[in-house]
């Protein structure tokens, strides 16, 4: 972010008070403002005067469809994000932070995760007060913070079986392409287990809105989806 993009968002906040209200609903926007600055102002802008930079400007947000600004260039998985859906609301947005890649698969997006939900919701609030119609959103209530709830240490633990992984692979090869090329879908050749679990149990949850995925995903138990990350991970 350029010098004096994030000091002029964060006088816009003081100065006009943005949402009170619904900040509050959601955590501390003035503690939000100082993670923005430490955490996402390198490559982010927000506010009436912000531009594209590396990453997308995040004036507006909420309720925007994920690779709706056509001024940026995004990631070809963010755009079939936006095609198959995926619009950013509190929830979303929440799974996002926390883990980029269980709700993008292939995002451009370097930032590795936020764990602290107390944290995400301060950031999240601050965004809040950029974004036009933040209420008018159905998932922007306080209980919707609740993202992966099955994610548990213990299913991130389980180590999977390659060869079960194999076996059970032939569906998805149906699209994904075993030598890793892109065709039209995402590859998910030579993936990190831990990111492939999460994106699976981001459709399970149906935080990501492909049907397809959502159908496919809730028939698997933990240790099949352990077994194919396990096994997508292996491949060369």
């Amino acid at each position: 972010m350029g010098q004096g993009a994030l000091p002029l968002a964060l006088a816009l906040f003081v100065v006009m008070g943005a949402s009170p209200v619904a900040a509050e609903e959601i955590g501390d926007a003035a503690r939000g403002a100082k993670l923005f600055q430490r955490q996402c102002a390198a490559c982010h802008q927000v506010g009436p005067e912000a531009v594209n930079r590396v990453g997308p400007t995040l004036t507006g947000i909420f309720g925007r469809r994920a690779g709706a600004n056509k001024d940026f260039n995004y990631s070809k998985s963010m755009l079939r994000m936006g095609s198959d859906g995926l619009t950013w609301t509190l929830k979303s947005l929440d799974t996002y932070i926390e883990n980029p890649r269980s709700l993008v698969s292939g995002t451009r997006m370097s930032f590795r995760g936020m764990d602290d939900p107390v944290a995400r919701s301060d950031l999240l609030a601050f965004l809040r007060d950029y974004s036009d119609q933040p209420r008018d959103i159905p998932e922007a209530e306080p209980t919707a913070l609740k993202t992966l709830p099955d994610l548990a240490p213990e299913i991130l633990s389980i180590k999977g079986d390659p060869e079960y992984g194999e076996y059970l692979s032939s569906e998805c090869s149906t699209c994904h392409q075993r030598d890793g090329s892109d065709q039209g879908i995402p590859t998910i050749t030579n993936w990190p287990a831990e990111d492939f679990v999460a994106a699976m149990h981001a459709y399970k949850a149906k935080l990501r809105p492909h049907p397809v995925m959502q159908m496919m995903a809730g028939r698997l138990s933990n240790e099949e989806i352990a077994a194919l990350a396990a096994y997508f991970e292996s491949l060369d």
